[in-house]
């Protein structure tokens, strides 16, 4: 029933599919439709809905029962790390924290409420992802900027691309949304993100992909990874045959903490990396094998046909060699009597040391004996005949010098002779 309905597809949701299905496992077509269908093609909201089905959480379009779910948290755990801001310090703190906090409390609120009515009236634009590299280019220009060059080496390619290279390549992938409206997106770019023990450690260990949430691309990759504040990074790699979240970061982090928290998700995960990368070393051994196996094959049929044509191709020879001999045969003239003056006795010497005695007529033509010779088993393929008083090689067939093969008479040849038949098969 799958295949009518992959027909129906466009080119791009079949290959969002078919990437669904890869990133995922799943093995029902119809079901990593389905999926996909829910969130609208929104391929990477699809597989971060799917993983955190596999996380114990629910999902955005089944409702949790009314019993908590059970989840085995010593199998699936996300590593989640957050960075509270700092709580006010000393009297003068407090004050201001609390005559701030009512402004504070009604100018979120108002903006929320603001948000949520606009959503009715014009459509979120970044919920249109038109062009995802742009996106990120984008991002990159206004981010060197405001930042300068020294930074991580960012991953020119949208969240998709990079997930696939991530796998291929059997990487760490560490991704980070920026915030632009947060207020300490400013200090973790500048002082955490391009600080140069982290820049050292991001380029040598993993794949890193940003962009920010204000633009589509990113908006999308929130909407799948749903932080809950900024700055948001998050650790990702190929877990038990699946691109899963493993690490979680948020809030301002300071550069020594953020490299601790990296290599303890990285020493913490890395055995997956190592299992997967010898189960892929012993199935490209396994597939080299295979491949070599049925070259061998391959060529051991290819020997055997060639050795069954040759076969074949020597069996019509003899056949052909065969009805050949039996025309000439046929087409040989009657054998004189012993009592006709103009007959000549002929014996012959064969390669193989056998005699072969006939009558010929003088008025015939050499080229009657070879026919003779030609028709007998005994005889080879090509041979030539041979006279010994004179010695010379009789023209029995034509030839540039002997159009027209002469006669027994002709050539001289008296009542009785013996010829010798020399064998040129191989030659």
């Amino acid at each position: 029933m799958a295949a009518p309905e992959e027909r129906d597809l466009t080119q791009e949701q079949t290959e969002k599919l078919l990437q669904f299905q890869d990133l995922t496992g799943i093995e029902s077509m119809d079901q990593c439709r389905h999926t996909l269908e829910q969130h609208n093609w929104n391929i990477e909201a699809a597989v971060q809905d799917r993983l955190n089905e596999q996380e114990g959480v629910p999902s955005v379009f089944n409702p949790p029962p009314s019993r908590p779910l059970q989840v085995n948290t010593a199998d699936h755990r996300i590593y989640s790390y957050v960075v509270s801001r700092p709580q006010p310090r000393g009297l003068l703190g407090w004050g201001y924290y609390l005559i701030m906090l009512p402004f504070r409390f009604t100018y979120y609120t108002i903006l929320d409420i603001f948000r949520f009515a606009l959503r009715f009236i014009r459509p979120d634009p970044r919920s249109r992802v038109t062009d995802p590299v742009g996106d990120i280019v984008s991002f990159m220009h206004s981010f060197e900027e405001k930042y300068g060059r020294a930074h991580p080496v960012f991953y020119q390619g949208t969240y998709s691309q990079a997930l696939n290279d991530a796998k291929r390549e059997l990487r760490f992938l560490l991704v980070y949304l920026h915030g632009d409206d947060h207020q300490d997106s400013d200090e973790f770019c500048r002082n955490t993100l391009c600080a140069p023990e982290v820049i050292s450690l991001i380029n040598t260990r993993m794949l890193f992909w940003a962009c920010s949430t204000n633009k589509p691309e990113g908006y999308r990759v929130s909407q799948a990874l749903r932080e809950n504040t900024y700055p948001f990074l998050a650790m990702i790699m190929l877990k038990d045959r699946r691109m899963t979240v493993v690490g979680r970061l948020e809030g301002l982090i300071q550069p020594d903490d953020l490299i601790n928290q990296l290599t303890f998700i990285m020493d913490a995960n890395q055995t997956y990396l190592v299992s997967e990368r010898l189960e892929r070393e012993e199935r490209n051994q396994t597939q080299v094998l295979r491949q070599q196996q049925d070259e061998a094959y391959l060529a051991s049929l290819r020997a055997d046909q060639e050795v069954q044509q040759q076969k074949l191709a020597e069996e019509r020879r003899r056949r052909n060699l065969q009805e050949e001999k039996e025309r000439k045969l046929e087409c040989l003239p009657p054998e004189p009597s012993p009592d006709d003056p103009e007959s000549v006795k002929i014996i012959f010497k064969l390669p193989n040391d056998s005699r072969v005695e006939r009558r010929f007529h003088f008025s015939q033509s050499l080229t009657v004996i070879h026919d003779f010779l030609f028709s007998l088993k005994e005889s080879p393929e090509k041979f030539q005949i041979e006279a010994n008083f004179p010695r010379r090689v009789l023209p029995c067939i034509p030839s540039e010098e002997w159009p027209n093969p002469p006669t027994l008479q002709e050539a001289g040849l008296s009542h009785t002779e013996v010829l010798f038949v020399q064998d040129l098969t191989d030659e």
